[in-house]
């Protein structure tokens, strides 16, 4: 049953009723991965499995291979803004998911863009930056506080990224909560944080819906003895698809875990580096291929297209 209290994706009432069996629109703003492990590659394919449809818009593009990213080329924001305006002017859009978008200016873009969709859902995620130059690290963590949470729906971000960007200067002995983390999100404009990632004792990890008053949900799961890349953008991407088809957002975070889960376990190493979500697991043929007999296999070989004459 939907809950009331939490937010849900408008329904927009020009909609024909000849549309009411397309798919829900995700507005997604992030950089190319030319690995597949994240980035646009994990939004595209994690919406579309469970279910909506994503409209991509490209901010940069990273340098980067299966283990470590070397270096991220952002894109003009106004070739950025020109993208999304002309798709948004065309398409109703139940929810707007941004993931890493490169420079404050961009996400002063972005921003202005959400304000004018105000009644759009948003969905942020905050990668792991390390990787990054700590001059451009600051710049765009202080651009993204003052100017996207305050348009955001639900932060999503890993305890220890989420911890080191709001409470820099947290001095007790003990972790941030959750509800630590979700009131200084609150305070910026936050009203939901899903906080992943968070240690629990004997190889298992926590992970929290909150806002500043209440934990709304948690998820427990066993961690996985592997280095993964693209889970952040997997989790928010599947977020934002099912709370764009209609998922109340308690049911959205406690389905995109679980999906995140599956996508884990049945994650594979592309190549010699980090190991990637398989976002289509369930596409995958289960256990071993028969053995075809005789006969199936002259089918197949008549079946067989000739190789073409020319060569490159």
């Amino acid at each position: 049953m939907t809950n009331p209290n939490l937010p849900q994706a408008p329904q927009d009432a020009d909609d024909s009723e000849g549309d009411a069996g397309n798919p829900a629109c995700v507005i997604v703003f992030n950089a190319s991965d030319p690995s597949g492990a994240g980035g646009l590659a994990a939004d595209v394919s994690a919406i579309a499995s469970v279910g909506a449809h994503a409209l991509p818009v490209v901010t940069g593009a990273y340098a980067r291979d299966s283990a470590e990213t070397y270096d991220h080329f952002a894109f003009e924001e106004d070739v950025v803004a020109e993208q999304a305006r002309a798709i948004l002017e065309d398409v109703a859009v139940q929810v707007i998911k941004v993931g890493f978008v490169g420079s404050p200016e961009t996400i002063s873009t972005i921003a202005e863009i959400a304000s004018d969709y105000a009644e759009v859902p948003l969905i942020a995620y905050m990668p792991d930056l390390s990787w990054w130059d700590e001059g451009q690290i600051d710049l765009y963590l202080d651009a993204f506080r003052e100017l996207m949470l305050p348009q955001t729906t639900v932060l999503v971000g890993n305890h220890s990224t989420l911890w080191r960007w709001l409470l820099p200067d947290w001095s007790s002995d003990r972790s941030p909560s959750a509800r630590d983390i979700a009131k200084v999100a609150g305070d910026l404009g936050v009203p939901y944080t899903l906080v992943t990632g968070i240690p629990l004792p004997e190889q298992y990890i926590d992970n929290v819906l909150a806002t500043p008053q209440a934990v709304l949900g948690s998820e427990k799961f066993e961690r996985f003895e592997a280095v993964f890349s693209g889970a952040g953008d997997t989790l928010s991407a599947a977020l934002a698809a099912l709370v764009a088809s209609g998922t109340d957002l308690a049911g959205a975070a406690t389905e995109a875990l679980a999906y995140l889960d599956r996508c884990l376990d049945a994650g594979f190493r592309p190549g010699m580096g980090n190991v990637v979500p398989d976002r289509l697991f369930w596409a995958q043929p289960e256990g071993e291929p028969e053995e075809l007999t005789p006969e199936e296999v002259q089918a197949l070989q008549v079946l067989d297209m000739p190789a073409h004459d020319t060569k490159h």
